[in-house]
């Protein structure tokens, strides 16, 4: 199975996916990761661009074709990112779920996007205002939507966990 996550920065997504991988003991992607690490080899000379998720995109399908559940973890605020990562699933013959992340509470999640510290070597977070400035695509109605300002990590995962093994014991469900 693919697991799809997206959201702003700031609301809990990343925190929220590394612990339902470790719940679930799935490879985990994260296009944070290699994008910093695709700038780090100083081999580009422009912006990283479409670089880092057509990486992970690549890695995702590595270890679907092991059979590993793969979770992913990016802004994903194009559609076209998340139809990309809809495409992984589909060459590589497994179910996907997408998995919005938000925090209803705006003053929450400026709390947290302006205190919170980087975990991934060089790379620089986005000011509040950047964040609010991007460009983000409506999800429409597919997505799971976990709200982090209501609940904590451990009942988001909690809350995830039951609504992936319902969904796979319904017929017609891409999960």
């Amino acid at each position: 199975m693919l697991i799809i996550f997206g959201g702003l920065p700031g609301t809990g997504k990343t925190t929220i996916a590394r612990a339902l991988a470790k719940e679930l003991g799935a490879s985990y992607v994260r296009v944070d990761t290699v994008e910093q690490n695709i700038r780090a080899s100083a081999v580009l000379k422009a912006d990283v661009g479409p670089a880092g998720y057509m990486v992970a995109y690549g890695i995702a399908e590595d270890n679907l074709a092991l059979g590993n559940t793969v979770i992913a973890d990016s802004v994903n605020c194009l559609k076209v990112t998340r139809d990309a990562w809809l495409s992984v699933a589909t060459r590589s013959a497994v179910p996907s779920v997408e998995i919005e992340v938000i925090c209803s509470d705006k003053n929450e999640h400026r709390r947290r996007a302006e205190t919170r510290a980087t975990d991934v070597q060089g790379l620089i977070k986005p000011t509040w205002e950047e964040i609010m400035a991007r460009h983000y695509d409506d999800w429409g109605q597919s997505p799971l939507v976990v709200d982090t300002a209501a609940q904590d990590v451990g009942q988001s995962v909690a809350e995830l966990v039951s609504k992936l093994a319902l969904g796979r014991s319904q017929p017609g469900r891409d999960f």
